[in-house]
């Protein structure tokens, strides 16, 4: 193993862009970058949907924001909307490869391109198994995958028929590699699983008004040290708020109420929880190292939106 840094990391994660789409936001898109830039982050993760349809001009547009963000470190991938109309293409003569591996600080992310052109359903595929493994088998502090599709189903995304098809071999994959965060997008539905010893943090879409009952647009600040992992959601604009917090050595977590994530009722009786008392009890929840569930705080009940991400 690496000798441990002891200063704060952070990692920007966005996903579902989707430049040239009738409910892209250009405003939010400016806003949320101009934030990140303002975060100096380690490293800008983003889990594809960088377009509406594929078309070169939503990737053109996509391009000239995204040449925008101040990190050295930064990991891109496709989702499903970038491989429509062959727009892979486009992908890789304007951001390279589709696949991405940034070994950096501590950090080993590796990312894949899960998707399937014109499907709205993701692989991994199990030719791919050996070369993750691989890649996770360099020393680092913190695993982390990125994918665009979601490993998990996420609540209050309707009927589940998007996700990674090989989902079930992937998760015992990463578990195998010890990978401690999955970072994925496509339901622009922001949510946090823990799965073993593995976060699977789903992010919403950053820039879009494609919205589900009470979510709201948001992109996630993750933030970690030797003794502590945060993921926070970030409204463009707006205010930022925890979304789970772990210690990295015992696994023991906190699981808290989000805005962003349309979780919270319109009563008072759940405390959204904000950066300055995220350590407060206004947490949803506590568990450790899976062994116990998490008590989910009150939660409204919402019709599911079938449409896909």
């Amino acid at each position: 193993m690496p000798a441990t840094t002891h200063r704060r990391r952070v990692i920007a994660h966005l996903s579902d862009l989707h430049c040239g789409h009738p409910h892209f936001v250009e405003e939010m898109l400016v806003q949320a970058i101009d934030e990140v830039n303002e975060l100096d982050p380690d490293v800008v993760v983003i889990s594809g949907d960088l377009t509406g349809f594929g078309f070169l001009q939503d990737y053109e547009q996509a391009k000239e924001h995204i040449d925008r963000i101040k990190c050295e470190n930064l990991v891109v991938i496709p989702g499903n909307h970038d491989a429509r109309n062959v727009g892979y293409l486009h992908f890789e003569d304007l951001f390279g490869p589709r696949n991405r591996v940034l070994h950096t600080d501590g950090m080993s992310i590796v990312a894949v391109d899960s998707t399937e052109p014109d499907l709205n359903e993701g692989k991994v595929g199990r030719g791919r198994y050996g070369w993750i493994r691989k890649q996770f088998s360099h020393p680092a502090e913190l695993r982390i995958f990125v994918l665009h599709h979601h490993l998990v189903p996420i609540p209050r995304t309707g009927r589940e028929r998007s996700m990674v098809t090989d989902s079930g071999d992937v998760l015992e994959l990463l578990t195998e590699c010890g990978v401690d965060l999955v970072l994925s997008g496509h339901k622009h539905v922001p949510y946090a699983w823990q799965l073993e010893e593995m976060f699977v943090v789903n992010a919403g879409t950053v820039s879009t008004t494609r919205l589900r009952g009470r979510v709201r647009p948001s992109y996630n600040v993750i933030e970690f040290t030797p003794d502590l992992v945060t993921i926070d959601q970030k409204i463009p604009g707006g205010g930022r708020e925890r979304v789970i917090s772990f210690d990295p050595s015992s696994r023991e977590y906190r699981k808290y109420v989000s805005a962003a994530s349309g979780w919270a009722p319109p009563g008072d009786d759940v405390k959204v929880v904000d950066t300055d008392t995220a350590q407060s009890s206004n947490a949803a929840g506590v568990g450790t190292g899976g062994a116990n569930p998490v008590e989910d705080a009150a939660r409204g009940v919402e019709t599911g939106d079938s449409s896909e991400g």
